[in-house]
């Protein structure tokens, strides 16, 4: 059996971190995703940018009173990248359970 290749953009950690919250809440703001994935505000924008950027989350920014907001929501192509990368990472270890 063959291992299914594993989504790069999925396999950093932080933007696996970024789309499993998104999967279990479908959208979340900016500091709660920081909040929970212990990231740098710097560090986790530029994630969110390169997920933006492939399609699988999208950024909107707006207002909360005069408060800057960051909301980011998972895309149809962002829970299907998701779902095809937890299968494949099932392959994975199917085959080291047969060991």
């Amino acid at each position: 059996m063959a291992f299914q290749p594993l989504d790069p953009l999925l396999h950093a950690e932080l933007r696996l971190a970024v789309m499993s919250l998104l999967i279990a809440d479908e959208e979340a703001e900016f500091p709660y995703i920081k909040e929970q994935t212990g990231a740098t505000a710097g560090n986790l924008s530029v994630q969110i940018d390169k997920l933006s950027a492939a399609g699988y989350i999208k950024v909107k920014k707006t207002f909360k009173g005069k408060r800057p907001c960051t909301l980011c929501r998972i895309t149809s192509k962002g829970q299907k990248a998701f779902t095809a990368y937890v299968e494949a990472l099932k392959g994975y270890l199917e085959i080291k359970n047969k060991d």
